[in-house]
């Protein structure tokens, strides 16, 4: 048997510049922490030589043709498993429409297991890479690049996307004292909203090829990446919640949806209660509202929002992993 743990995501800014519509023109650019709420893979041999996969609903068939779980389908492809197999998994945090970067996540935590059931390991980069292949490429999904980098590499980091499809991950040097009172400063609160992502990104990507004002936004929000990666390896704090605001409303200009009544309306009673700025995290619409403020001002923003449930998180220095290894057997 073998376990993966592999991080979710929250992005601060440059969200968007990471589809293929914007940085096969000019480069993208996003910052993002991989954070400690997780999605856990287990992989098993299986006895009786079938497929099972357990998820939402639970498959048991003979081929991998026959799955229609996409993700599952094409991991297996893409690791050479054809049979006598079990697949399971588990979630921290509600894995659809919450703006976490879940659906990546599970397909980086996937094919880490993958490859660990057949005896490999293999590294950041590559699992980054065929993540990338399987969603964007095999299953024509209109997202981008960056959950899957950042779930397979952790940390924060300065994520740039290039014309012609190299990604660059660096790690930002701050403080760690630094580290610590971002921390602080950051609010989660769940919203309860879920969205097809994919509705809206396909939309945004669209817009980006035909309206040069959303490009331009999106050009914007690039820059704001910049800006907050300089910031935080000065260790200043002042400017950050200033940025987060402004990649905000600059976002909420790139496609409908984005934003609603419900969120405009939580968004400014945060701020007239403290917060400097925030975001809807993910591709909008619902899932998870990220404030940064004062930490002497959440307690007050959490009551001025008593329908929105706040949840505790800290950065996750680390990516994909294998936790667990029980060794009895592997598909040959």
């Amino acid at each position: 048997m073998i376990i993966s743990r592999t991080p979710l995501r929250i992005s601060f800014v440059g969200g968007g510049s990471d589809l293929p519509a914007f940085y096969e023109r000019e480069p993208g650019a996003v910052v993002s922490t991989a954070i400690n709420k997780y999605i856990y893979i287990t992989v098993n041999r299986k006895f009786d030589n079938k497929i099972r996969a357990s998820y939402s609903r639970t498959e048991i068939v003979d081929s991998v043709e026959e799955l229609r779980h996409e993700l599952i389908r094409e991991a297996l492809r893409m690791t050479g498993i054809d049979r006598a197999i079990e697949i399971t998994s588990i979630s921290d945090i509600p894995s659809r429409g919450t703006g976490l970067g879940s659906s990546s996540t599970y397909t980086v935590g996937l094919l880490n297991a993958l490859y660990a059931h057949r005896g490999r390991m293999v590294g950041a980069e590559r699992l980054a890479k065929e993540a990338c292949e399987i969603e964007i490429e095999r299953c024509r999904k209109p997202i981008g690049k960056q959950d899957q980098y950042i779930a397979a590499y952790g940390g924060l980091k300065y994520i740039r996307f290039y014309p012609g499809g190299e990604v660059e991950v660096t790690p930002i040097l701050c403080a760690p004292q630094t580290r610590r009172e971002l921390q602080r400063r950051l609010l989660m609160l769940y919203t309860g909203l879920t969205r097809r992502a994919d509705d809206i990104l396909a939309e945004q990507s669209r817009n980006c090829v035909m309206d040069e004002t959303k490009r331009n936004s999106l050009r914007r929000m690039v820059h704001l990446a910049e800006q907050m990666v300089e910031a935080l390896s000065r260790n200043e704090l002042d400017g950050f919640g200033e940025v987060l605001h402004a990649n905000w409303l600059e976002k909420q200009r790139l496609a409908s949806g984005i934003t609603n009544p419900d969120i405009d309306r939580w968004y400014e009673a945060a701020r007239a209660h403290g917060a400097i700025g925030g975001k809807i995290l993910g591709a909008g619409g619902g899932g998870f509202l990220l404030l940064y403020a004062p930490p002497e001002r959440h307690e007050e923003i959490c009551r001025a929002l008593p329908e929105l449930r706040a949840i505790p998180f800290r950065f996750e220095p680390q990516g994909s992993r294998i936790i667990y290894v029980e060794e009895n057997g592997y598909v040959p």
